[in-house]
């Protein structure tokens, strides 16, 4: 692999302490998670505790006061070890950002102190039965009705749907309007008429709750719109970027798990008299995979880079999220051949990479949708 030069000697210290905490406090519990379909709070509150959560939010909100790269590192530890169920990258990467970029000064205080601990666990509530990467289709509707808004609709697919005390929630309020009618408001966990459904079975991503919500004539005060009414969509648009460069982040440490274990097992597993990594296919395939990893890391770091600087665009995470996704999905599939019928065992670490992994093609928006992104480009 070539020299990584995006992080700093201060940073590669943080990355200590993340894989040491991962190692300890991850590791050891996920397969039992897998099984109960919902992590612990527990590690949430323990993560806030050694400064994990919404690192680049500035101490005077209750943050470590560092940067977004401190989020991309222990993203990256946690996909090494494929900790799907921990969705420290969503709660901080994702959540956060919208209160500490358009909230009031009363919202952060509110919230944020809170979410930087692990007491408050974040979700953001976008995808509906009906609408999916059409965002300007969802039918959930918030009216304001004397000094409150009553929101009513349905969500589904919310990743931390089940364990989440905060969810910012994607809802019409200019149903006239389209996309130019859409608003952010921040749903709690005991509101009244606010209730959640199943947690989805999934092929993939067991520990990880992902549920169905549902908003039954729920009040919600205007104190908490995150920003301004009908720029909701406005606002999405402006974090989808980050959004997506979290996918590839992910999707880079997660070539490089699978190159890894895969190397281990063929080197390891004999076939015919010698191991599987001494026929040529092997060795080819494998060279391949290696090939890949790397060009998809420098390419995140690149991004990593330009996002550091303000400077990455939609269409540059665009191209990020498809190449990285797309990349690792053929890459999980040549690594898993490899293993033969032992690959298709769930106790196999490369099984549940290839199970779980496949869903990054369709969230944060699909494949399709970053290409017509990128396209618009030519």
């Amino acid at each position: 692999m070539l020299e990584r030069t995006v992080y700093s000697e201060d940073h590669e210290i943080f990355r200590s302490t993340v894989k040491k905490f991962v190692e300890k406090e991850i590791v050891p519990f996920h397969s039992q998670w897998e099984k109960d379909g919902v992590v612990s709070r527990e590690v949430w509150r323990s993560a806030g505790e050694n400064g994990l959560l919404c690192s680049f939010v500035p101490p005077e909100y209750g943050g470590p006061g560092g940067d977004f790269l401190h989020t991309a590192i222990v993203t990256e530890e946690l996909a090494k070890v494929d900790a799907s169920g921990v969705a420290f990258h969503l709660h901080s990467g994702i959540v956060a950002p919208y209160i500490l970029n358009h909230g009031t000064e009363e919202q952060k205080k509110k919230w944020l102190p809170g979410m930087c601990s692990g007491q408050i666990i974040g979700a953001i509530a976008m995808t509906e039965p009906g609408a999916g990467s059409d965002l300007a289709g969802i039918k959930t509707s918030a009216v304001r009705d004397g000094d409150d808004y009553t929101l009513n609709g349905q969500k589904t697919f919310i990743s931390n749907g089940h364990l989440a005390d905060l969810v910012i929630t994607a809802c019409k309020t200019d149903a006239s309007a389209g996309a130019k009618g859409i608003s952010l408001l921040v749903v709690e966990r005991n509101d009244g008429g606010f209730t959640r459904g199943r947690n989805l079975e999934k092929i993939g991503w067991k520990a990880q709750d992902t549920s169905e919500l549902f908003y039954a004539d729920v009040k919600v005060t205007p104190d908490r719109m995150i920003g301004k009414e009908n720029m909701g969509f406005k606002y999405l648009m402006e974090e989808l970027a980050q959004e997506r460069l979290i996918v590839g982040i992910r999707a880079a440490s997660t070539i490089e798990a699978a190159l890894s274990e895969t190397v281990e097992y063929t080197k390891g597993r004999e076939a015919f008299g010698k191991t599987i990594f001494s026929f040529q296919n092997t060795r080819f395939k494998l060279a391949e995979a290696k090939t890949k990893a790397t060009v998809v890391r420098n390419f995140i770091d690149h991004c990593l880079e330009l996002h550091m600087m303000e400077a990455l665009d939609a269409n540059d995470a665009a191209m990020a999220k498809l190449f990285a996704t797309e990349t690792m999905c053929e890459v999980l599939d040549d690594c898993l051949q490899l293993f033969g019928g032992y690959g298709y065992m769930w106790e196999y670490p490369i099984a549940r990479l290839w199970a779980g992994q496949r869903i990054t093609r369709i969230a944060g928006g699909s494949s399709e949708v970053m290409k017509e992104i990128i396209a618009r480009t030519l």
